[in-house]
């Protein structure tokens, strides 16, 4: 295992460990309060993060193998996103948690796995205008960022109070 893919590791566990506390903490009201934009519950997010993880190392273990990231769109990105908030609507927090916990350590193994130079390959990814990509860069960006991103959706979420 080399150091950045350990740092890469616990920043994803970091940021997972940050969301499943907040979420741990939520009255079934704040669980169940919706973002404005969006509409998704607090606990569809939740599961959506956990949910992504192993697309989304799936995708980064391509890049390190030097392979293009092709025909993955923003597109299909919300067309599964939409579709996922439906399945998920009423997800009870006991599943989103477990969920949560199982697929974070599962990503965050598969990026201990990854060497220093599998972080440096590069290749082109759809989801960026086919700009070559490293491993490193499309991991930061996506499973390690996503519980971070989610997070300070969440609290924009309760501040604002429940929809």
């Amino acid at each position: 295992m080399s150091q950045r893919s350990n740092a890469l590791a616990e920043r994803l566990e970091q940021g997972a460990a940050a969301l499943a506390a907040l979420a741990s903490g939520l009255s079934e009201r704040d669980w169940q309060a919706r973002g404005a934009r969006d509409r998704r519950t607090v606990g569809v997010l939740v599961h959506h993060v956990a949910t992504m993880y192993p697309l989304e190392i799936q995708l980064a273990q391509s890049l390190a193998q030097g392979n293009p990231i092709a025909g993955v769109t923003w597109d299909a990105v919300h067309q599964i996103n939409a579709k996922h908030a439906a399945d998920f609507a009423a997800v009870a927090r006991a599943d989103a948690l477990e969920l949560l916990r199982q697929n974070s350590a599962a990503a965050a193994a598969a990026i201990r796995a990854l060497s220093d130079e599998q972080l440096d390959r590069a290749a082109p990814v759809s989801l960026n205008s086919d700009a070559p990509l490293t491993c490193q860069f499309f991991l930061e960006d996506h499973a390690v960022r996503h519980s971070y991103h989610h997070l300070a959706a969440i609290r924009r979420v309760l501040e604002a109070g429940p929809t």
